[in-house]
């Protein structure tokens, strides 16, 4: 269920609602409070549940405050509520310009602009929203041939299964610079993001942004990779190693995690075990959840489980970096043997293994 007050402190509805007592103008938290008077205690009871601490506490002093709330000001509210909502459905749609034509025709030009004004003053518009919900075969054919950083900037901006699709598509030669670029993208200034904007606008019309936003990284480019089958995964990574190594393996520590062990077959964790110290993977084992540490057991004899349980116990407090540094080199090693070809790991884009 989506936040109805992503922020309270700047509300997006704050028209011209009087309090009938005082003729001053509701402030947001107050028009937040009569709205879930109005609700209901079970449904405002469900709303709380995904706001932060701090705004139920705020809402519940709202509402405490609140001695007599009027029907006029209660639709009134109910009211504004209902157009914030539905612009902020248009916006979905087709973006701003498409929801102030609607909405003009619906409530007048000025109504129109105050709504969207209001709306767009309180959330955050993200770049290239019209390109989110393009086909990303079509995208593929629009942007391959512009320059490596621009094709980054947008690909940071998609969902990780559509970048992942993009970044499989493009040019082998092109595809290693690409990821580069995203993965030591940090924050992007609105001029740069009103410039790639303009050019897009012309095919796309794009949404534009007055807001820093900040997109890329490390993080991101793990997430495409992980997506995308592992020839391309493979290519990107060594032409890293060539052209970035403290990057390449940056990213690498990234790409399969410790507890991502239980996504191996039996016949993979036994080839595993057998190249790994058993007090590394004891250390590695002593902050993990359970259902990890039992496929660890269930790969081993009863009596080598249970030496390696008798290590963890008396092993005693450990601190955390050790714990990591163990479970980073148990990771080497899987990756290692998945290069050998002595193991596979499984991704998304490949076939499914038959045994």
């Amino acid at each position: 269920m989506p936040k109805i007050f992503p922020n309270l402190k700047n509300s997006p509805l704050t028209g011209k609602i009087m309090l009938q007592s005082k003729k001053q103008p509701l402030t947001g938290r107050q028009k937040a409070a009569i709205f879930l008077i109005t609700l209901g205690s079970e449904v405002s009871s469900e709303i709380f549940k995904h706001l932060r601490e701090d705004e139920v506490e705020q809402l519940t002093f709202e509402i405490a405050r609140l001695d007599k709330v009027t029907p006029d000001e209660k639709d009134a509210v109910l009211l504004e509520f209902q157009e914030i909502m539905m612009a902020q459905d248009f916006i979905a749609q087709g973006g701003i310009d498409y929801a102030r034509e609607i909405l003009e025709r619906a409530l007048g030009t000025q109504k129109a602009i105050d709504i969207v004004n209001r709306l767009t003053s309180s959330l955050q518009v993200r770049p290239f929203d019209l390109v989110r919900r393009t086909d990303p075969a079509h995208l593929l054919n629009f942007i391959q041939g512009e320059h490596p950083q621009t094709i980054a900037l947008i690909l940071a901006y998609l969902e990780p299964n559509k970048a992942s699709q993009i970044l499989g598509g493009l040019p082998h030669q092109i595809q290693a610079d690409v990821a580069r670029r995203i993965a030591i993208m940090d924050r992007t200034s609105p001029d740069v993001l009103r410039e790639v904007e303009r050019v897009l606008e012309r095919k796309l019309s794009t949404l534009a942004s007055e807001d820093y936003t900040s997109a890329g990284g490390i993080d991101t480019v793990v997430e495409i990779l992980n997506l995308v089958d592992r020839g391309t995964e493979k290519i990107i990574i060594e032409a890293l190693e060539e052209e970035d190594p403290e990057l390449a393996e940056e990213i690498k520590k990234k790409m399969f995690v410790f507890e991502d062990i239980v996504l191996l077959d039996d016949r993979a964790i036994q080839k595993v075990m057998r190249e790994v110290d058993m007090q590394e993977l004891a250390k590695a084992l002593k902050s993990v959840d359970s259902d990890v540490q039992e496929k660890i057991f269930r790969n081993m004899s009863k009596r080598a489980a249970s030496l390696l349980q008798e290590d963890m116990e008396f092993m005693g407090p450990i601190r955390l970096k050790d714990v990591e540094e163990a479970q980073q080199k148990i990771v080497g090693i899987i990756r290692k043997l998945e290069d050998q070809g002595e193991i596979v790991v499984a991704r998304a884009g490949e076939e499914e293994l038959v045994s």
